[in-house]
C-alpha cells in the first residue's frame, strides 16, 4: 500500500521542506517508520528515547484519531491519507441561563443585516447583547476576534493582555497602528472597539494571566477564546475552562498554517484530550523564531469569532469534537474528529488535575531556563556593541552565521568577513546519511 503522509509546517524544515508524500506501508506504525527513516531528524520531533510517539503529537488516519483506532497497527489502504498533528490548539448554546436585554432604537438599526436573519433575529441579537465573552490575549488572533465580536454587538468583552504595541506587531495585529506603537495594548484595543460600537462594554485585564487569578478572571464570562502564544497559558486556559464548566474557543497558528476548534469538557473533549503534555520547551518554535504570515491570525481569529457566535446563538453545529486544519499556502481545509479521552487528567473519568498548577513547571520552562544558564555558562558571550568594538578594533574573529538564507538577505555582517554555513537541517540529514553523528557543538 501506499497511503499518503502529510508533515505539518512545524515538522517540515526536519523533512526536507516537504508538506507531503507516500510512503510504502501496510500500518500506521509502518508508515511513521518510513517516515522517520527517510527524514531522520524527524524521530526527536516524533518519539521519546524509548520509542513512544511524544504526548503533544497525533496521528490521523483520514478524519480518524489512531489512538481510537488500533494504534501503530491500523491498517492502511491505497487511498488513505495519514496526518500528523502536533500541538503548535453543536446546536446548544453556551450561555442558556443568559437574559436576554433589550436593544435601542439605535441598535436596532445598526444589528438591522442580523435581525432580517432568521438565524439570528430580534431574539439572537439579544442573546448577543446578554453575552460576556473573554479574549486571552490582543494580538494576532485577538484583533479579529475583538472587532468581529464588538462588531457583532456581543454586549461585554473582557481583554487579557499585559503587553505593549511594538513595530513588528503591525504586520498582523490590526488593532493597532503607527501611533500606538509604545501603548499599552489594552488601552489602544479598548479604544478601538469603542469606537467599533459605544454600545459594547470593554473590561480590560491588564495582568498576566496566572494560576492564582484565572479563576477569578475568567469566572464571570460565558465564552473563553483562547489567542495565546505559549503553552503554559493555553494549558491553564484549558483547565480552568474544564474546572468552570465554560466552552474554550481555540486558535493556533504557525506560519502558514492554522487550528481551529471549540473545547467544551461538558459536552466533548478539551485541549489535554487532544494534547495531554506539552512539548519539550524549545522543540516547538513560537510565531517570533518562525514567523507568520500576516493574513492567518484574521483567517483564525475569524473563525473563532464565528464559533463564539454560534455558541451564543445555539446555532448551527459547532466545532466541538473537530478540529479544522487549515493550510494557507496550498490553500486547504482539513477537518479530523476528537474524542474525549477516558484517561484526560483534567475531564476524564479518573480525574487527577482538580486545581490550578504551575503551568511554567508543567510546562519545564525553569528547567529548560536552568539548563540554558548551565549551558551558557560554559560559553563565551558578547553583545552586539562589544563585537562591534573588537570588530573595530580590528581583532582577528571568524563569524559563522548558522541561520536560514532568508534571514542573511535581512540583515548580515558579511563586510566584516562573516560566512553562512548550509542549512542546519540539510547538513545534519547528510551526516546522518553518510553515517556519522553530528556534533554537539555546532558553531
Amino acid at each position: 500500500m501506499s497511503p499518503m503522509i502529510r508533515i505539518p509546517t512545524p515538522l517540515r524544515t526536519y523533512a526536507g521542506g516537504e508538506s507531503e508524500g507516500t510512503v510504502r506501508a501496510s500500518t500506521v506504525g509502518d508508515a511513521m517508520t518510513e517516515l522517520v527513516q527517510r527524514y531522520p531528524q524527524l524521530q526527536r520531533h516524533l518519539y521519546t528515547d524509548d520509542g513512544a510517539l511524544r504526548n503533544f503529537v497525533n496521528v490521523f488516519l483520514n478524519e480518524e484519531e489512531v489512538r481510537y483506532l488500533g494504534g501503530d497497527r491500523t491498517a492502511v489502504a491505497e487511498k488513505d491519507t495519514i496526518t500528523i498533528v502536533p500541538s503548535i490548539a453543536g446546536g446548544a448554546s453556551a450561555i442558556d441561563a443568559a437574559v436576554e436585554r433589550d436593544l435601542s432604537p439605535e441598535e436596532v438599526l445598526r444589528y438591522s443585516r442580523h435581525l432580517i436573519m432568521p438565524e439570528v433575529a430580534m431574539g439572537g441579537q439579544r442573546k448577543l447583547k446578554a453575552a460576556r465573552v473573554l479574549l486571552v490575549g490582543a494580538g494576532g488572533l485577538g484583533s479579529p476576534l475583538g472587532l468581529y465580536l464588538a462588531a457583532a454587538g456581543v454586549g461585554t468583552l473582557g481583554l487579557v493582555d499585559f503587553d505593549v504595541v511594538d513595530a513588528t506587531n503591525l504586520q498582523r495585529q490590526v488593532l493597532y497602528g503607527s501611533s500606538d506603537v509604545g501603548r499599552s495594548k489594552l488601552d489602544a484595543a479598548a479604544e478601538r472597539l469603542r469606537d467599533v460600537n459605544p454600545h459594547v462594554e470593554i473590561i480590560p485585564h491588564e495582568v498576566r494571566l496566572t494560576s492564582e487569578n484565572a479563576l477569578r478572571i475568567l469566572e464571570p464570562y460565558d465564552v473563553v477564546v483562547d489567542g495565546t502564544d505559549n503553552f503554559p497559558t493555553r494549558y491553564l486556559v484549558n483547565d480552568a475552562c474544564v474546572l468552570l464548566g465554560k466552552p474554550n474557543v481555540y486558535g493556533s497558528i504557525f506560519r502558514f498554517e492554522g487550528q481551529v476548534s471549540v473545547f467544551f469538557a461538558e459536552k466533548g473533549p478539551c485541549y489535554r484530550c487532544l494534547f495531554p503534555e506539552p512539548p519539550p520547551p524549545g522543540l516547538v518554535p513560537s510565531c517570533a523564531e518562525g514567523g507568520v504570515l500576516g493574513v492567518l491570525p484574521g483567517i483564525v481569529g475569524s473563525l473563532q469569532a464565528l464559533e463564539t457566535i454560534k455558541l451564543i446563538l445555539g446555532a448551527g453545529e459547532s466545532l466541538i469534537g473537530r478540529l479544522l486544519l487549515f493550510d494557507a499556502l496550498m490553500l486547504r481545509w482539513r477537518e479530523l474528529k476528537l474524542h474525549k479521552y477516558p484517561d484526560c487528567p483534567v475531564c476524564g473519568e479518573r480525574r487527577t488535575v482538580t486545581t490550578l498548577v504551575d503551568y511554567e513547571e508543567f510546562c519545564g520552562i525553569p528547567q529548560a531556563i536552568a539548563a540554558d544558564a548551565a549551558e551558557r555558562g560554559a560559553l563565551v558571550e558578547i553583545t552586539a556593541s562589544e563585537l562591534k568594538e573588537r570588530l573595530d578594533d580590528g581583532e582577528p574573529i571568524t563569524i559563522i552565521d548558522v541561520r536560514e538564507p532568508h534571514e542573511w538577505e535581512i540583515a548580515n555582517l558579511e563586510p566584516y568577513g562573516a560566512r553562512l554555513i548550509p542549512d542546519a537541517a540539510t547538513l545534519l540529514t547528510r551526516r546522518e546519511t553518510r553515517g556519522s553523528s553530528p556534533s554537539s557543538g555546532a558553531a
